[in-house]
């Protein structure tokens, strides 16, 4: 399948089984930790280190923006996205969300620092994302179920993509967002307008003074 004619394909195994496995854990583990802190208080509902419940896609349902590992899978799934696309990219972001029951993904488009994206299953339940080929607003979409390991790349900026109500209990994914190298935006969104990778949210526009050491 070519991601150059139909904007999207699928990559099974991207990332092994085992690997996918613990990333999966690891999430579960410190969802269970952001949730005993915030409530027990040691945490401010502000604060998004730990993760977060208050995204506005998805709302109660655990949600993380840079989280090191995630960010980590960023760079390295990167050659395979860009042996895949046959793209040149430039990082920008991760988010990870662990769905639950009668959680749903509203049909929509991403921001301009999601050209070319991925949604990478870590673990859980199956749960379909739809995507429209089409680049129209309102259509049908295809169904694409991803096991763990497997991911969907696909334009972000370009497909609406969504998922239906969810039934099961737990599904992991993590979006793995990226610019094409040589795009309007590139330079502009690389890592988020953050100094470097794995910065939380609050670094956006944060600029590095003169001289102060490379990371």
């Amino acid at each position: 399948m070519s991601f150059k004619k139909n904007k999207y394909t699928i990559l099974k195994k991207a990332i092994s089984v085992e690997l996918a496995s613990f990333v999966y854990k690891y999430f579960l583990n410190k969802r269970n930790i952001a949730r005993f802190l915030f409530d027990q208080k040691y945490l401010s509902p502000f604060n998004a280190e730990y993760g977060i419940w208050s995204d506005a896609q998805v709302p109660n349902t655990y949600s993380h923006y840079s989280d090191i590992v995630m960010e980590t899978l960023l760079q390295e799934v990167k050659p395979s996205m860009e042996k895949h696309t046959g793209i040149k990219l430039n990082e920008t972001y991760s988010y990870a969300r662990i769905y639950k029951k009668g959680d749903v993904l509203p049909r929509h488009k991403d921001r301009d620092a999601c050209e070319v994206s991925t949604t990478l299953n870590l673990g859980g339940e199956s749960w379909p994302i739809y995507l429209d080929p089409t680049g129209r607003t309102g259509q049908a979409g295809i169904e694409v179920n991803l096991d763990p390991g497997d991911m969907l790349i696909y334009s972000g900026c370009d497909l609406e993509h969504w998922r239906d109500e969810f039934n099961g209990k737990d599904c992991g994914q993590v979006f793995l967002h990226y610019n094409k190298k040589n795009s309007k935006t590139a330079k502009a969104n690389q890592f988020d307008k953050r100094p470097f990778i794995g910065l939380p949210p609050w670094f956006k526009g944060f600029t590095l003074k003169k001289n102060t050491k490379k990371y």
